[in-house]
């Protein structure tokens, strides 16, 4: 089964490279999407064993977090269907400067797609830190041509941002691998793996072992988006195409962030959940604060939400950090996907149909494009905290956490934080929904009505309502089994 979750879209995306065609090619993207939703299905009924000498094993975590990328990268799939058809192989209008562009070859985009789906499941499979570290290196590799999909100046620009930064961010994490295996030198034979390392926890070197996962911190937050590491998260969100942008935040974004679970969940074994407590707390309240200081005022549509990624992986940081609501932070990973991902797609839809990312220039989305303009108001109302959706839930139960460690005064600035970015991204949304329709949505070309753009979305957004409404018991005793293996306090 393991095999067949890597192989998969592994070889899917081999064969989107050969196929010359676009109709079979996009429905080997659905299929391959389809096949690997089914694998990983299958796995809640009974979880596959181990491989490579444990190296490769799906625990709970690990499914938790595999299931979240095949559930998003299926919806991505889709969209990216109706996406692809409509981009065509005709050049495109730059929006700022109105030159005109091409796009990479739609054989490169969805191969580089299928592979994306199967470097993310190295990732949520690897229990050795040295092949997690390879799977998250991997997912970079293969990720980069998608945002450079647009062949234009500032595409490429981002592209290289997010290569040179998340590059330096990998190399401190290899660095970390080092110094975790000079914390377990006393037992040469030791696997590299979390559960063996935590076994032993108490004959490793603590402060090689701090050490270490500060390297991790840095190299892994630095993919993950957290501030100050953020920097190449804006630009890449903004000029990949939306579709990308959807796994980039709601996928991409969770393979860093359970490799610093498994390495925390090491440290914590041998008692050092205080120390990476306050470093995950620091960190994400320092993530809410700058996503929050670039969210109020924001021109452009698509970099708030690229910094409310960042808000929300400081959400998550901070919600492991209180230890006790750590389950309470996977069930916020869940639906920060999800509405990511409803969010992002709409989005796609909007630019697709304005022709600009600029918030000024996009007036009365309720008038012109209704169902879109509805889903950005949805998206917008869950990914804020606003009941009756997920988040608000996840939201509200980290809080209760911080109550419950009598930590008063960082959950009064969580609530603050929390309550400018609500303030910032509603002054933005309501001023794009509302009002007679902008020059650009007069005459429109109503991609909204392709129901391969429409119901991505719209699914996404009915999960989101339905997780705001009733957490179904096999999802919360998933979460909580998740952060029992990762060690929650």
């Amino acid at each position: 089964m393991i095999w067949a979750l890597l192989g998969v879209p592994m070889a899917a995306g081999a064969a989107a490279f050969l196929i010359r065609p676009d109709r079979p090619r996009r429905l080997l993207l659905l299929a391959a999407a389809l096949a690997h939703a089914a694998l990983t299905a299958a796995c809640w009924r009974l979880l596959p064993g181990p491989a490579l000498g444990g190296y490769l094993e799906l625990d709970a975590a690990g499914r938790l977090f595999l299931s979240l990328t095949s559930v998003l990268f299926l919806a991505a799939a889709a969209y990216a269907v109706g996406f692809l058809r409509s981009s065509g192989h005709s050049k495109e209008e730059e929006d700022e400067e109105g030159f005109l562009f091409d796009n990479a070859p739609e054989a490169v985009f969805t191969g580089c797609l299928l592979l994306f789906l199967g470097t993310m499941s190295l990732a949520a499979l690897s229990q050795h830190f040295g092949l997690l570290w390879v799977g998250i290196e991997a997912t970079t590799l293969v990720s980069a041509p998608l945002i450079h999909f647009h062949r234009q100046r500032r595409s490429l620009e981002a592209t290289w941002k997010y290569l040179l930064i998340c590059s330096v961010g990998i190399a401190l994490a290899l660095l970390g691998n080092f110094f975790l295996a000079v914390a377990a030198r006393l037992h040469p034979d030791l696997l590299m793996t979390g559960r063996e390392l935590a076994a032993h926890s108490a004959e490793l070197d603590l402060p090689w072992l701090k050490a270490a996962f500060i390297l991790f911190l840095v190299g892994y937050g630095t993919k993950m988006g957290l501030a100050p590491l953020h920097t190449w998260l804006p630009d890449a969100h903004s000029e990949a195409p939306s579709v990308v942008s959807a796994l980039l935040s709601g996928a991409l974004l969770n393979c860093a962030f359970l490799a610093l679970l498994r390495v925390n969940a090491v440290l914590c074994a041998a008692g050092l959940a205080d120390f990476t407590g306050g470093l995950f707390m620091g960190f994400g309240l320092l993530s809410m604060a700058v996503a929050a200081a670039f969210i109020i005022g924001q021109t452009d549509f698509k970099r708030m939400l690229a910094y409310s990624s960042v808000e929300h992986m400081g959400v998550l940081a901070f919600g492991v950090g209180l230890g006790a609501a750590a389950p309470a932070a996977l069930l916020h990973a869940v639906n920060h996907s999800l509405t990511k991902g409803l969010l992002f797609l709409t989005a796609g839809n909007i630019l697709a149909a304005s022709r600009t990312k600029s918030v000024s220039e996009v007036r009365g989305l309720l008038r012109a494009l209704p169902r879109s303009g509805v889903l950005w108001l949805v998206g917008f109302l869950a990914i804020t905290g606003s009941p009756p959706f997920g988040p608000f839930v996840s939201e509200l139960w980290i809080l209760q956490g911080a109550l419950a460690r009598h930590r008063g005064g960082l959950a009064a600035l969580y609530l603050a934080l929390l309550a400018a970015v609500f303030v910032g991204m509603a002054t933005i949304v309501l001023k794009m929904s509302h009002g007679e329709p902008c020059e650009r949505l007069k005459d429109l070309p109503a991609d909204d009505e392709d129901p391969w753009r429409f119901w991505p979305p719209a699914v996404l957004a009915a999960a989101v309502l339905v997780l705001g409404l009733w957490v179904p018991r096999p999802l919360l005793q998933a979460v909580k089994e998740a952060a029992a293996v990762l060690g929650a306090r």
